[in-house]
Formats: structure tokens, sequence, C-alpha cells
């Protein structure tokens, strides 16, 4: 039986029992006042109460046993299709590095190389909703990783649209240990930030860590002080001008709260910095 199977009969056990106590504490108000024994009372109802809850789990299990099943069938339905997803994917990436290699003609190289691209941002998507189906779904186990290779990987991922922004490092040798797929997305969508809301003349990102804290910088405008307490709202965007939806710090914060990472942001003269407490989360 899977965690959510188990929240849901602990909370249906936990609404029967209290409207149980209710009605029983009724009873033993009216009873009382017509003269029966108290002490009787209570010995009479605590083993009802019990034989009551022990019957209502083994009827609801019973019960809910075909809605639990249908919900089996659906997540053996969706995983068997997020494989399937895979396999052409991963065909047009294999047949696209073949034609490649044999293939010199300048202007199908460019078409293959558009393919490419699309089929890399097609296998983006993919692994992201793998990640967000597997989180609903399953349980996602801790790996453990170090922080600097998750960094750099992640400012590669921006090299075409990061263009003369300045980025300086100073990572220590750290391990990690979580979730390393909803950390990369962590990463990714506050290093995508800090490129968006960069200043436009020298743009510069200092990512740092020191003490368990990890800050990531950037100059530009400060972000409005009436606005850091909704900042990781879904939807919300400072800038409405800007490309996106406004779900990438809500991300941030969502994956920050589930795995103990405090987190918060910084107005200084010349920028932002947000800052992450990875204590709970470091390697010992």
């Amino acid at each position: 039986m899977n965690s959510k199977k188990i929240d849901f009969l602990i909370s249906i056990s936990i609404i029967f029992t209290f409207c149980l106590v209710i009605v029983l504490y009724l009873n033993y108000f009216f009873i009382s006042k017509f003269g029966l024994n108290p002490e009787l009372f209570i010995y009479i109802i605590i083993p009802l109460i019990i034989l009551g809850l022990a019957v209502f789990l083994t009827f609801s299990n019973s019960l809910l046993k075909p809605l639990f099943k249908s919900d089996e069938k659906l997540e053996l339905s969706i995983k068997e299709t997020i494989h399937e997803l895979n396999i052409p994917v991963s065909t047009i990436k294999m047949n696209v590095q073949l034609l490649q290699k044999s293939i010199k003609d300048e202007k199908s190289l460019n078409r293959l190389q558009r393919i490419e691209q699309a089929n890399n941002n097609l296998l983006k998507l993919y692994e992201n909703m793998e990640y967000e189906i597997k989180k609903e779904i399953d349980k996602i186990e801790k790996q453990e990783f170090f922080l600097d290779e998750i960094i750099k990987c992640s400012l590669e991922k921006f090299e075409d649209i990061k263009e003369n922004t300045k980025i300086n490092l100073d990572l220590e040798d750290i391990k990690i240990l979580t979730d390393i797929n909803g950390f990369t997305k962590t990463i990714d969508n506050l290093i995508s930030n800090a490129i968006k809301y960069n200043d436009k003349i020298e743009p510069l990102i200092e990512i740092n860590y020191k003490e368990n804290i990890l800050s990531i910088f950037n100059k530009g405008e400060k972000i409005d002080t009436k606005n850091l307490f909704i900042v990781f709202d879904k939807y919300f965007q400072e800038n409405p001008k800007k490309d996106g939806f406004g779900l990438g710090l809500a991300m941030v914060k969502e994956f920050c709260d589930k795995n103990r990472i405090f987190i918060n942001i910084e107005q200084l003269e010349n920028g932002n910095r947000f800052n992450l407490n990875l204590k709970n989360i470091i390697k010992k």
C-alpha cells in the first residue's frame, strides 16, 4: 500500500473517530443526567470504540479497493507511456548523429542541427514530465553529488543566452545528498532568473558558497520591497513584459520547503542576492 492510500485511510479514520467521540460525549452527557453510572459507561464504551474502528477499517479497505486498483492501473499506464515516449526521442537523436557524420552539405547540416535542437527540447520536456509524474506517484530517492558540478553543468545550459554576462564562481568541493533532479531544476531556475533580470550594460552573476550558504547574485534593478513577500507566489512576475509564466521561483520555493532548505532574498545597492541554506542536505 503506497503512502497516498495510507494517508487517505488515516484521514478517514481520524474523522470517523472524532465524530464518534463527539456522539459518545453527547450520549455520556445526557445519560449521566439520568443517573447512569459514568464509570460503567466508560468501561462499556471504550471497547465499543475500538471494535467500531476495527470494523470501519476492515470494511473501508474492501470498499475502497476498487478505487485504489483503478489508481494503480492509471499509475502503471502513465509509467508505460512515459517509457514509450523515450523510444522515438532516442531514435531521432541517434539517427541525426549518424546523418551528421555522413552528410557534408552545409544546408543539410543546418537543417539537421535544427532537428537536433528541436529533439533536445523535446527530450528536456520529456525529462521534466517524467520527473514531475514520478514526484507525484513515487517516492524520489536521494542521491549524492557535488555542488560545483551541478552549478557548472547548469551554467553550460545557458551558454547561448548569457551572452556577455560576467560570471564569478567561488565554490567549495561540497557533497550534497538530496533529490538531484529537483535540486538541478532549482539551480537552473535561479540562474535563468539571474540572467533574465541582469543589468543590460554590465551584466554580472556571482555564485558563492560559504558556511552552508549558497548565494546567487545578479547585478541589476532591485526587487521592489513590496514584492519580497510575493515573489515566490505562482504566476507572479515583477515585470510582465519578461518571457515566462511566473512559475520558476514558485517551483524553487516548493523544492526548498520540501527539503528543509531556507531561502531568502537580499536587496543590495546594485542588485539582488538569493541565499540558500544547504545545512540540512549537505552530506556529512
